[in-house]
């Protein structure tokens, strides 16, 4: 009997193993994208977080990479917009908040 339950063992712990490692890149990549707005979260949606993101923070809208920009364009009201890169007009000689100054196209 101790043979019939070693092998189903072996594998419940390679099954506990990669869950444990699937968790880990998923907070390693969260890590990665809070330390990229010195610990701010990172937006996911057209409006950035109200009082706490600031101008060229790192954001997600629609599933692509952007930033956020003072823009009415998304209806936030006071808040700064998350605009897709694809849609930012940036200039390489100014910078914001020791980033790349880009506003809405």
């Amino acid at each position: 009997m101790q043979f019939t339950l070693l092998p189903a063992l072996v594998v419940a712990l390679a099954g506990l193993a990669s869950a444990a490692s699937a968790v880990e890149d998923q907070g390693a990549a969260g890590l990665a994208r809070r330390q990229s707005n010195a610990n701010r979260p990172v937006p996911s949606g057209a409006c950035c977080v109200a009082n706490t993101s600031l101008k060229q923070d790192f954001c997600t809208v629609n599933g692509q990479q952007g930033k956020c920009v003072p823009s009415g364009s998304a209806n936030c009201g006071d808040r700064l917009t998350c605009v897709a890169t694809k849609n930012l007009v940036c200039d390489p000689n100014r910078t914001e908040r020791g980033r790349e100054f880009c506003r809405e196209k």
